[in-house]
């Protein structure tokens, strides 16, 4: 793995981000690659906060991973730090290479590099094989998660 570099997103790297957001049953029903207006829309919203951080992983200049990592300040467990890890993604020809273990441990480490004493994600019911991951990688399924669609 030492031919992957993980770097903050930019613009350039949007379609490769959505590609993979929308490479799987869940993200064809959610994403949209033929219209890339919204996604462009929300990385410059994402861009202008500091708390946020679209990563991609990258092997010989092409995208091959994505994250995204955000710092949340909070008053609860005597006003620590937070964050949360979303949207990870691995390019189809790159899983079972450990890309996203590096992944993870990238954001933990950045985590605690900013701070935080909690890392918390979450992964759809419907991706068993995604918890064995993070359980495998030291993440404990303690609580029930909820949506709201609006």
């Amino acid at each position: 793995m030492t031919d992957i570099g993980i770097r903050p997103a930019d613009a350039d790297d949007i379609p490769a981000i959505v590609d993979m957001l929308a490479d799987d049953a869940l993200g064809a029903t959610r994403e949209s690659p033929d219209d890339l207006r919204p996604y462009f829309a929300a990385y410059e919203r994402l861009q202008s906060d500091p708390n946020q951080f679209v990563m991609v992983a990258v092997r010989e200049d092409r995208v091959v991973g994505t994250f995204q990592l955000t710092i949340v300040p909070g008053l609860s467990r005597r006003g620590s730090t937070r964050s949360v890890i979303e949207g990870v993604r691995v390019h189809s020809s790159e899983r079972g290479n450990g890309l996203g273990q590096l992944m993870i441990e990238w954001a933990v480490a950045e985590s605690r590099r900013q701070g935080c004493s909690l890392v918390q994600l979450t992964s759809d019911t419907a991706r068993p094989d995604a918890h064995r991951f993070y359980e495998r990688l030291g993440f404990v399924g303690s609580h029930v998660g909820f949506k709201l669609a609006l």
